[in-house]
This record gives C-alpha cells, structure tokens and sequence, in this order.
C-alpha cells in the first residue's frame, strides 16, 4: 500500500539501518586503533591519507550510476573524511599545544582534549545551519520544518530552488552536518559551564533523541528505495547514538569501540 509498510520495505528499513548502524563506529574504532599502534608521525601520515581517500571516495561517487551506489559512496567516503580530516584534526592541535584532558575525581579521562576544543567550532556550524535553512531547498525534515516556522507564507520566495543533486555529495553532507551537530550537542551538554552531564537537559537531549529515533524508525520502516533508506538511516543512528553516547558518558557500559584494546584476545 502507498505510503505504508510493505515486506520490501520493512526488510529495506532494518537491513539499511544495520548496515548504516555497524558502519558508523568503525571511523572511531579505527582512530583509537590508530592512535594505539602507529608512531605519531606515522599517525599524521595515516590521517591525512584517510581523509584524502574519503574525499576522493565522494568524488567518485558524483560520477558512479544509481542512487544506491552514490549513497555507498558518499557513506564511506564521509566517514573516512569525518575520521582522517576532522577528528584527527582536533587531534593533532590538541597535543600539539598540549591541551589536558577532562578528569574526574578519580583521576580517570572523562573526555579528551581534542573533544574540549571541538566546541569552538559553533560558529561554523551556525554557518553551514544558515546556508541550508536560508539558501537551500532540501529533502530534509528538519530543515523544511525550520523553513516552514521561520518564513510561513514566504518559504517558496525565500528558498526558491534545491542546489545540483548529486547524491554522494548530499550523503557526505548529511553525515558530516549531522555527526558534528550531535557531538557539539552532546559536548555542551557534558560541559559543567553551559549544562553538565547529570543535569536534568542531558536527560531530555538524551530521552528525546532515543524518543525521535524511534518514530524516525517507523518512518524508515515505511522506504522501498535502498538509497534513500541508506540516507535516512543515517540521521536515524546518529540520532539514536546520541542516546547511547550519553549512557556512555554515564557509564552504564563499556562498547567495543570506544575501548577497543580492552578486547584483545
């Protein structure tokens, strides 16, 4: 039936939100790792390259035939970009200018310096939000639901037209904006100066995305195109990663991911 579920796209829905779910981590898993057993000039090395591949991976995606096949692009080569040119950037300058890591009590590292510094990139973002809200014509919920509070009547006069579609290139996008809107979330929230990580809004953040992620999952339930359920599926795991960074941060476990030499056999 139009518009609802289907056994196709059910079985679209939960395959593409695995696919996208036990994707995600690996760019983290992967720095960890890096930072572990690579020298830290080779580590340099070896993020600059990953980022240059990411980027060159998305680019080739513009080019590539099929929906489908753009969106894997666009995917992979995000989170290798994510990973190498901006994480391992926050890295780099953290321990170059020997910035310290947030302790506990216990003396234990509750969050590291290149997450302390990552905040000081709100302003960009604010760009990036102001581009997509004002100039841009999406397929987003969000931001079509912004469009649609901030200029009611005047939304078609004010966002006239989508910018040249290229697939890859929205799903580059979408992961990058998305990844980096949930961790300056979640490091504002964990910061004791604006909310503090057992304040009562950490709760909500952290309640609300696991509460958004689940109608987002109805809806993602509903797609047949593989494509487009890859595209949705990223804004409906990081969404729902939110609510998990934040049983992290409480320590209520320990993932693989975040501890990965702890699991060495």
């Amino acid at each position: 039936m139009k518009g609802g579920y289907s056994r196709k796209s059910v079985l679209t829905g939960i395959t593409s939100f695995l696919i996208v779910l036990f994707t995600m981590p690996l760019g983290h898993a992967l720095m960890i790792f890096m930072e572990h057993v690579l020298s830290s000039t080779a580590l340099h090395y070896a993020a600059f390259t990953m980022g240059a591949v990411g980027l060159v991976m998305v680019i080739i995606g513009v080019f590539a035939k099929g929906d489908t096949r753009q969106t894997l692009w666009g995917l992979f080569g995000g989170l290798l970009f994510w990973t190498g040119w901006v994480e391992f950037i926050y890295v780099y300058y953290a321990h170059r200018y020997e910035v310290q890591p947030l302790l506990n009590a216990a003396g234990e590292v509750v969050t590291k310096p290149e997450y302390l510094i990552m905040p000081s990139s709100f302003g960009f973002w604010v760009m990036f939000m102001l581009i997509y809200i004002f100039s841009i014509k999406s397929g987003c919920d969000f931001f079509t639901y912004l469009q649609k509070v901030f200029f009611r009547k005047s939304t078609t006069t004010i966002v006239v037209r989508p910018m040249t579609r290229h697939t890859s290139i929205v799903t580059f996008m979408e992961l990058n904006l998305i990844m980096w809107t949930s961790y300056l979330v979640l490091l504002f929230c964990y910061d004791e100066n604006f909310v503090g990580e057992h304040s009562p809004v950490t709760a909500i953040v952290a309640f609300g995305c696991l509460a958004g992620s689940f109608f987002m999952f109805k809806r993602l339930l509903k797609i047949t195109q593989w494509g487009y359920a890859m595209r949705f599926s990223i804004a409906t795991v990081v969404v729902f990663w939110t609510f998990v960074e934040v049983l992290g941060r409480w320590n209520i476990f320990h993932e693989i991911w975040v501890e990965p030499m702890a699991y060495t056999t």
